[in-house]
């Protein structure tokens, strides 16, 4: 499994299987209407999305162009980051306890230079659905808005990893829905930093929660686990 060319190969089918869902589905946008209008003018901006929801997420924003994201060194984030790679995404290395304060650095170099960002608020190891204050900390630093977003789907596999992974199936009915944008001030203390992680980490649970319901998807809750302050997400 870790042989390049098999990884390769294995990247492919992963990103196939992708576009087969997409493609055998009737998937909906619901409240895009303005990341898709800040995409398609080119303009920057932090999207959020759960770990567990991660597969569909390079459809859920037409007119983009190339998006960047944070990715753990792992093996299996690299994985991720050579799959990701068939839908216009790189990746920026980086987790919670490893390169956090250089991949920072980049993220906030796309985003000057007009690019999107995207980040896992509770990744690479959790705890599932509960956000770090990473994200709030990068749009402090850049003083550019956090779109939450997520995607669930009619027929899927809920895993019993730690992130509870949802592997959507072909001919499913499919909803993207993109949730309020959340701005942070470039003065935030602490204090107001803290109450921004609990906005985003409420923006995403409540659109995920809709989104399930919206096509009768087996709910997933997030973990009751103490958060890392410090950590940053990928």
């Amino acid at each position: 499994m870790r042989h390049p060319r098999v990884q390769s190969s294995l990247c492919w089918l992963i990103a196939q299987y992708i576009r087969l869902v997409y493609w055998t589905g009737n998937w909906k946008l619901i409240d895009e209407a303005e990341p898709v209008a800040l995409a398609t003018a080119k303009k920057p901006f932090i999207l959020a999305f759960w770990h567990g929801r991660l597969l569909m997420i390079p459809y859920s924003l037409p007119g983009r162009g190339t998006v960047s994201m944070l990715i753990s060194s792992h093996p299996d984030g690299q994985l991720i980051a050579r799959t990701v790679l068939h839908f216009d995404i790189v990746t920026i290395a980086g987790s919670t306890s490893k390169g956090g304060a250089s991949a920072i650095r980049n993220l906030v170099r796309v985003l000057r230079n007009n690019g999107i960002v995207g980040i896992t608020p509770d990744g690479p190891r959790g705890p599932r659905m509960r956000a770090s204050e990473g994200v709030a900390a990068l749009a402090r630093i850049s003083n550019l808005p956090v779109f939450p977003v997520t995607f669930s789907a009619s027929r899927g596999v809920v895993f019993g990893s730690w992130d509870r992974f949802f592997l959507p199936l072909p001919f499913s009915r499919g909803v993207f829905i993109w949730g309020k944008p959340i701005h942070v001030p470039k003065d935030a203390g602490p204090d107001v930093i803290a109450i921004k992680r609990e906005q985003i980490e409420a923006g995403l649970n409540e659109i995920t929660e809709r989104a399930d319901r919206l096509v009768g998807a087996r709910e997933v809750k997030p973990a009751a686990a103490e958060l890392d302050s410090a950590s940053v997400g990928h």
